[in-house]
């Protein structure tokens, strides 16, 4: 019997897993709807399992008088809004929203878009450094702002080989195996929490999360001691 069928005939309030097929359908049906396609660690799938645990826990307000996909739809918009909100559209520049805006980076008053505009001058000291980390530019023409970054390793003009064994030095043996799957080997946080065999019994959240990203902040927080200590050289 298909979940919808299932909330028909069934004089009881259904549960969450039974329902998760319908919940399943409408998030494919609003793939469409996640534009940011420029954030290279949060795609749709990503996205899905956030709106999926939200909806777990907003599961008792549920009235099953109601059909499911109505109430869950009103949920997956809201929060898909809100998502784009608070990981781009908070913290973008003020000339996409701004009547002077020619299009591209150019303006209609200072003919380009820069820090000679004192609203742009402020978005530049408050929130361009947020938007940079959360919105990946490219090397090519933000070779600065990249380099600058604090909270991501910065390993251009270093000599890998002698990171490596600094590295080797002060790492716990987890610590190192982290080290080599994601930074050596180049694997997201994903595919090195299956490497390790983690495993996980909380609803919608990937395997090793949580471990993986704390030592992942250990190994940067250690890898900038050693480059201040003067162990790493630039």
């Amino acid at each position: 019997m298909s979940a919808e069928n299932l909330q028909k005939n069934n004089s009881k309030k259904p549960t969450f897993e039974e329902l998760l097929p319908i919940l399943d359908k409408e998030l494919k049906k609003r793939a469409h709807k996640w534009t940011l396609k420029g954030i290279a660690w949060l795609d749709y799938d990503d996205v899905s399992q956030l709106i999926r645990l939200h909806v777990y826990k907003k599961f008792h307000l549920y009235d099953p008088n109601l059909p499911f996909s109505h109430w869950v739809n009103r949920i997956i918009s809201r929060q898909i809004s809100n998502l784009r909100r608070n990981l781009y559209d908070s913290h973008s520049r003020p000339c996409l929203k701004c009547p002077e805006n020619e299009g591209t980076d150019l303006c209609r008053i200072y003919t380009k878009q820069c820090s000679n505009c004192p609203i742009y001058a402020k978005w530049e000291r408050t929130k361009k450094r947020a938007h940079d980390v959360k919105l990946p530019v490219t090397l090519e023409s933000h070779t600065q702002e990249v380099y600058d970054r604090p909270s991501e390793f910065n390993l251009s003009d270093i000599d890998i080989d002698k990171v490596h064994i600094c590295m080797q030095k002060v790492l716990k043996p987890l610590e190192l195996k982290i080290y080599n799957l994601m930074f050596v080997d180049g694997l997201d946080e994903a595919e090195t929490a299956k490497r390790m065999g983690y495993t996980t019994n909380e609803k919608f959240r990937k395997p090793g999360y949580n471990t993986i990203t704390k030592i992942r902040k250990i190994i940067i927080v250690k890898f900038k001691q050693e480059r201040e200590n003067g162990n790493i050289e630039i």
